[in-house]
């Protein structure tokens, strides 16, 4: 069986991918909570993106360099595959970056996240369509994954319409304390 088909090795991409949408699911409220952890109103948000920064040293540099050399790889690079991996690189550093503006600017990480994971795979589709079109140009999409692209941006706009109220910022310890012996009299 081949590398597409449905069976076995076959559908190790889907675990790949699974893990993939665990990792970056949760990814925006751990940033938006490192952002908060910093302590620092003004700041805060490019400290959290100095440690995403390290995070993605750790993980995207000593960890593939460290595969290359147990599998004996060339050190020989092709210009076009390393300025297309940059920028996928620069562009996605880009978003991360983005994210943490959108948090600083009062947006909820469950907001902010569900707009962000909806509007990628609209964004991706267009991009792919237009480096690969598919074979027989656009008019043989088929019409499910039109309405999956068109359900992917209904379900962005109505978690962003919907979102659940935040709770009310919590009183002052002297304002309780001044409504309990209010309320005890």
């Amino acid at each position: 069986m081949g590398a597409g088909s449905a069976s076995g090795a076959g559908m190790a991409w889907l675990s790949f991918a699974l893990m993939t949408v665990a990792c970056w699911g949760v990814y925006g409220v751990l940033l938006h909570s490192g952002q908060m952890s910093m302590q620092d109103p003004v700041n805060g948000r490019y400290k959290a993106f100095l440690f995403v920064g390290i995070a993605y040293f750790v993980t995207a540099v000593l960890a593939p360099l460290a595969i290359l050399m147990m599998n004996g790889a060339t050190w020989q690079y092709p210009i076009k595959g390393m300025g297309l991996s940059l920028l996928a690189g620069i562009v996605g550093a880009a978003g991360a970056f983005c994210v943490l503006l959108a948090f600083g600017a009062k947006g909820s990480p469950a907001v902010v996240m569900s707009i962000v994971f909806a509007g990628a795979p609209i964004v991706n589709a267009i991009a792919a369509f237009t480096v690969h079109p598919p074979a027989g140009g656009l008019a043989n999409v088929r019409w499910q994954f039109v309405l999956g692209i068109a359900l992917a941006a209904l379900g962005g706009a109505l978690v962003s319409l919907y979102k659940p109220e935040a709770p009310a910022p919590a009183a002052p310890v002297a304002v309780q304390a001044s409504q309990q012996a209010g309320g005890s009299s």
